[in-house]
């Protein structure tokens, strides 16, 4: 049985650290690096529902999107809501593993699961790091061929786990679309760069009223938009890393993808 270490070796060969933001926090929350592992959770947001997802799976570790302390803490006391989850895995015996932006970087990474789950072919970074380079923020790609914009946005939502919010699309339903920006996750701050590459669509999430109603009324030929909720578009990247781990270590390690739903909005109401 591998120890935790060397699944995390595996995660940062693929993910590295050196990848992540200045400001971000990735790496091993708790657990014990010489900890024998047989069961990963992966999932999205290392919240309760995922936590009792790996408790009854029996992981003994779970590896996540999002980080669980991104802020600076001063401790992590059992009656608050992120220090009580830090507590019962402890308990537990369930270490917890944060690949953020560096597995949004990675090549590949969440913007390639995004982009594999929709049907495109990935042909380069939305925003390098480098010129020419492969890693960084967004990928950009191409369908196998063209199709309408109200098509495209349906190809969307059938290959995205669902919602209540579902999936939007801003743009003339008849265009034509064959070029494609993707970046899972909150992708408003990189929507100047999709339009200056020229691309028919932009998919992403946490896309902002003014930003997305400026760049409509912008005039010219400006990519249309689909927009997703934050979980859902990061959520094909639980199934790359999952299987980065399940190759790794087959036979010996059970890696399970979770399926619960943690996108915080819940009720959706129409006008009677």
């Amino acid at each position: 049985m591998p120890a935790l270490a060397e699944i995390i070796a595996v995660l940062e060969r693929s993910y590295p650290p050196r990848l992540a933001e200045s400001w971000d926090a990735v790496g091993l929350v708790c657990g014990d690096p010489a900890e024998d592992v047989t069961r990963v959770l992966f999932c999205v947001d290392p919240v309760e529902q995922t936590l009792a997802e790996a408790e009854e799976f029996g992981a003994q570790l779970i590896v996540a999107h999002h980080p669980l302390l991104l802020r600076g803490v001063h401790g992590v006391p059992a009656d608050t809501a992120k220090g009580s989850l830090v507590h019962r895995m402890i308990r537990g015996g369930i270490a917890l593993y944060c690949a953020h932006t560096n597995a949004d970087s990675a090549d590949p990474g969440v913007s390639d699961a995004l982009a594999q789950a929709i049907g495109l072919e990935v042909d380069r970074p939305l925003d390098p790091h480098e010129p020419g380079g492969a890693t960084g923020i967004g990928r950009i790609g191409h369908l196998p061929a063209a199709e309408p914009f109200a098509q495209f946005v349906q190809r969307v939502a059938d290959a995205l786990p669902a919602t209540v919010p579902g999936v939007l699309g801003a743009g003339d339903a008849d265009r034509l679309i064959r070029t494609v920006a993707v970046s899972g996750g909150a992708g408003d701050s990189y929507l100047a760069t999709a339009t200056a590459e020229g691309v028919d669509a932009y998919v992403t999430a946490d896309l902002r009223h003014h930003p997305a109603g400026e760049h409509l009324a912008s005039g010219g030929t400006v990519p249309a938009l689909v927009g997703l909720t934050h979980w859902a578009s990061e959520w094909p990247w639980c199934g790359q890393a999952s299987a980065l781990v399940g190759a790794a270590f087959a036979g010996t390690v059970e890696a399970h993808v979770s399926t619960r739903c943690t996108d915080p909005w819940t009720i959706r109401a129409t006008a009677q």
